[in-house]
């Protein structure tokens, strides 16, 4: 009898990643990871946890831990374009989030804590990424950039919105990238605004801007987003490119948007990508899956990409652990799943209304709607959050 585990390489150390290798480890599988960068990054922007995300949270284990990191984030503030106040809400009013219950945490808190709780179970290769794939009958060949060679009953893809191992298997992004309209650049920048556990989001017409104050942290979150009809792909691989059209972008504009622009110039963590979503008819082909962003990234404009993430990976380790036939473990996992993707996928076109209008009308009705929420009772929890109730593990 062949009590050998079975052997599964995931790409990507993010978020997706280690929270699928907890549950393949926890199923008897032997994992290795690989991740292009040279460690896990640390720092970033807040993310949020909600809903369904909680509950697997919760399964794993870390919940309590991230509820000691919660940034507790306690004030949103709207700025017309000429800076003055339209409306100032807790954050929970936006988002439809749960006061309590909802979780918003640094990005970097979160991969540490899930890195930290696989991290001496499964093999963790850094600096290294998938070069090429090759699948058969008995596994799947995979060689490597560093020029390794080795073979693994199954690869999944945990490598974000810009996926290669998406690209490997089922071609060019083109044909799965939805975009929608906007480029951003986040950044860090001295917190000498006076902000506390706040943050402040300015608009005019196809521009907005954000500073984020997460606790006592001396550096604050910038964010520099705009109305762009085409994805300025000309950019993706040149930082300086990437500032050039960011500043002349924003050139003009008053409030603080030059002191954002000169910050944006210096700072060695600038992050600049496209507003997108990732549309695929499947998420598995073969002995390879895809988990997170790079199956169905839903964009920062639902505020549920991290929650996708940690509820897909415990979706389709709960169909490995439970299905020994991992073609139809893939099947339950894309029956399970997707319509609550879908569900939450869809949230963009109301986010993207609220959020970032192109058009002074369009501005002004934000911004009349924003006022009524001042007066709005307490926000009730979006249902498309919580639409779908995990199995429970065997034992």
């Amino acid at each position: 009898m062949n009590t050998t585990p079975r052997s599964v390489l995931i790409s990507g150390a993010s978020i997706a990643g280690p929270a699928l290798a907890f549950w393949l480890r926890k199923a008897g599988f032997a994992v290795t990871v690989v991740e292009k960068s040279a460690t896990i990054r640390d720092g970033g922007y807040p993310i949020d946890v909600r809903g369904t995300a909680l509950d697997a949270a919760r399964r794993m284990g870390i919940l309590p831990r991230l509820r000691d990191l919660h940034i507790d984030s306690r004030r949103l503030t709207f700025l017309d374009t000429d800076g003055s106040e339209v409306a100032s809400l807790e954050p929970n009013a936006i988002v439809g989030g749960i006061d309590g219950e909802d979780v918003e945490v640094r990005r970097g808190d979160l991969t540490s804590t899930l890195y930290d709780l696989v991290r001496d179970d499964a093999d963790f290769r850094f600096e290294d990424s998938i070069e090429t794939l090759a699948q058969h009958a008995g596994g799947v060949d995979v060689t490597f950039r560093s020029g390794r060679q080795a073979t693994y009953d199954l690869v999944f893809g945990a490598d974000g919105l810009h996926s290669a191992t998406r690209g490997l298997v089922f071609g060019d992004e083109k044909q799965f990238h939805h975009y929608l309209g906007y480029s951003f650049a986040g950044f860090t920048m001295p917190n000498d605004f006076g902000l506390y556990r706040e943050g402040l989001a300015w608009s005019t017409p196809g521009k907005g801007a954000a500073l984020y104050a997460v606790l006592e942290s001396k550096d604050i979150h910038g964010f520099l987003v705009f109305a762009r009809t085409d994805p300025p792909i000309e950019a993706f691989r040149d930082p300086e490119a990437q500032r050039d059209l960011v500043a002349a972008t924003f050139a003009g504009e008053g409030w603080e948007i030059p002191r954002m622009v000169t910050a944006m110039r210096e700072a060695d963590d600038l992050f600049f990508d496209v507003v997108s979503q990732i549309h695929l008819p499947r998420w598995t082909d073969g002995r390879v899956a895809l988990v997170g962003d790079a199956a169905h990234a839903p964009s920062f404009l639902t505020g549920q990409g991290t929650s996708l993430a940690l509820v897909g990976a415990y979706v389709l380790g709960h169909a490995l652990a439970t299905i020994p036939d991992h073609a139809a473990a893939f099947a339950a996992y894309e029956s399970r799943l997707r319509g609550f993707v879908e569900r939450n996928q869809a949230l963009v076109g109301e986010g993207k209304a609220t959020l970032f209008p192109t058009t002074a009308e369009a501005l002004e009705r934000r911004n009349a709607a924003l006022r009524q929420l001042t007066k709005a009772p307490a926000p009730t929890p979006r249902p498309e959050h919580s639409a779908l109730t995990l199995p429970d593990l065997p034992g």
